[in-house]
This record gives structure tokens, sequence and C-alpha cells, in this order.
């Protein structure tokens, strides 16, 4: 599912039916936004029964070049995660 369906989705829902897409996809979109902003931030984003966005560091380390085998040293990032919520776990 691709932004445009999950927009249409999210509208298909009859409560919703009178917001425009455009007004549904400015919805999603700001909401992605948001969360993004605050993960950078350092803030946790919890959606219960969903899951919870978190930042977290990467520590630096040494890998191996595929191809040649050579050693090479891989910099410490900071990068997004994302735990699934209980409710989500129990679907599977």
């Amino acid at each position: 599912m691709n932004r445009k369906e999950l927009v249409e989705a999210i509208l298909s829902n009859k409560t919703l039916n009178h917001i425009s897409k455009k007004d549904g996809d400015h919805f999603v979109n700001t909401l992605l936004d948001t969360v993004r902003k605050a993960v950078k931030k350092g803030d946790d984003v919890s959606l219960v029964g969903f899951g919870t966005f978190t930042k977290t560091r990467r520590a630096a380390r040494t890998g191996v070049n595929p191809a040649t085998g050579e050693k090479i040293k891989i910099k410490a990032k900071t990068l997004p995660k994302f735990r699934p919520g209980k409710a989500w776990k129990e679907m599977f």
C-alpha cells in the first residue's frame, strides 16, 4: 500500500467520507512529518495498540567488503527504530 492508497483507505471510512482527498493527503503528510520531527528531536512517539517510534544510536564497527574481503570501518550513526505494539504483534 502506498501513500495514495492509504489516504483512500482512510477516507473510505463512512465517518470520514466528507473529507476531500487533498485534505486527507495533507493529514497523512502532517502526521508523518510530526512523527519524524519528534523522533529526530529525541522524543519517543507511542501510539497505543500500534507501536512506538524511537531514535537509536548504532555504534561504530568494523565490516568486511564482500567483493574484496578488505576490512572497512563503518561510522557510528543515529537511526529511527519502530517497535510494534502488543495488539499488532498478536495479529500475526
